[in-house]
């Protein structure tokens, strides 16, 4: 880079980006990363170009969809943990956390095939996370809601395996609420 700051996009790059992303989340989410470039530009009302313009290879387009979710991610996490109790915080981003998962596995195989390291790429957002799971399970904990013994190590794994666990149910709300359930008891002290 020449050191230059990077230019403001204008509103209405801004807009055709932000409907982008929007457009992209939904249809990778919903039907899978194989759906061509084109079919995302159409649907979000932009000619191709337009599309590339922002995000130069689907790589590109992929990374952004999953940079986003992290930062809607943190943002709702902060907003949790200042203004929700200390056990509904926590519970509250469990869910949260889960509920933006999907398709993240299939968005970093796609990814990785690209030879695009997507840990790499998305370390800050993700550390970021790491760090207000950490607070909100320390509340928890303090209030009481949470084992004492649970570590975050433990935490991240409960999270990438309920993660699985849903992508593997689909769409049954009853059974997910079902699995929130008992995680949730199991999450409780004795």
């Amino acid at each position: 880079m020449s050191g230059t700051p990077e230019r403001p996009l204008r509103a209405d790059a801004a807009r055709n980006r932000a409907r982008l992303l929007d457009v992209a989340t939904e249809v990778f989410t919903t039907r899978g990363v194989g759906v061509p470039t084109e079919e995302i530009a159409r649907a979000a009302g932009v000619g191709v170009g337009t599309l590339f313009r922002h995000f130069p290879t689907k790589e590109a387009l992929l990374e952004a969809v999953m940079a986003r979710r992290l930062e809607t991610i943190a943002a709702r996490s902060a907003q949790l943990a200042a203004e929700a109790e200390p056990a509904d915080a926590f519970f509250g981003c469990f869910r949260l956390v889960i509920d933006r998962s999907a398709g993240k596995n299939e968005f970093a195989q796609a990814l990785a095939a690209a030879g695009v390291d997507a840990h790499a790429a998305l370390r800050e957002s993700s550390e970021a996370i790491r760090a207000q799971l950490a607070e909100l399970l320390a509340g928890a904990q303090r209030a009481g809601a949470v084992r004492p013994e649970l570590g975050l190590p433990e935490l991240i794994a409960l999270l990438v395996g309920t993660s699985a666990t849903m992508e593997h149910l689909g769409a049954d709300p009853a059974a997910r609420e079902r699995i929130f359930e008992v995680l949730f008891d199991g999450l409780r002290p004795r």
